[in-house]
């Protein structure tokens, strides 16, 4: 299996997030690619997805991937039946910290028990 095949959902999951500036080179057996996300999260994702499939330390890609907005660690938009600490949950692994989320959005939020769907909330970085 070629390098570029063995991460293939790596790229895929590049074109699904609309990774800027993206590039894609094999060199020997070495996949180099670059590009940019919109946030640090879309980042992590796929950094995750990286290690997913090489391990912890994969010897066989090299990423440069940069953040378009470092400012925020996302941008959510919620769903219907959502929550403030789900979404907490989601993002930090911890639902108690729906305040960092409710802080950062009181230009928009006036009550963390009543969010709406197709509101568009910055998820703060801690």
């Amino acid at each position: 299996m070629s390098v570029k095949a063995k991460y293939q959902p790596v790229l895929d999951l590049g074109e699904e997030l609309e990774v800027k500036n993206g590039d894609v080179v094999v060199e020997g057996d070495i996949l180099k690619i670059k590009g940019m996300t919109k946030t640090q999260y879309e980042k992590n994702i796929l950094w995750d997805k990286i290690k997913e499939i090489g391990g912890e330390k994969p010897s066989d890609i090299k990423a440069n991937i940069t953040v378009e907005d470092d400012s925020v660690y996302h941008r959510h938009t919620v769903k219907s039946g959502e929550s403030l600490s789900k979404i907490a949950k989601h993002y930090y692994g911890d639902p108690m910290k729906y305040t960092k989320i409710f802080d950062a959005n009181t230009n928009i939020l006036k009550d963390p028990n009543v969010i709406h769907p197709d509101q568009v909330l910055v998820i703060p970085n801690l």
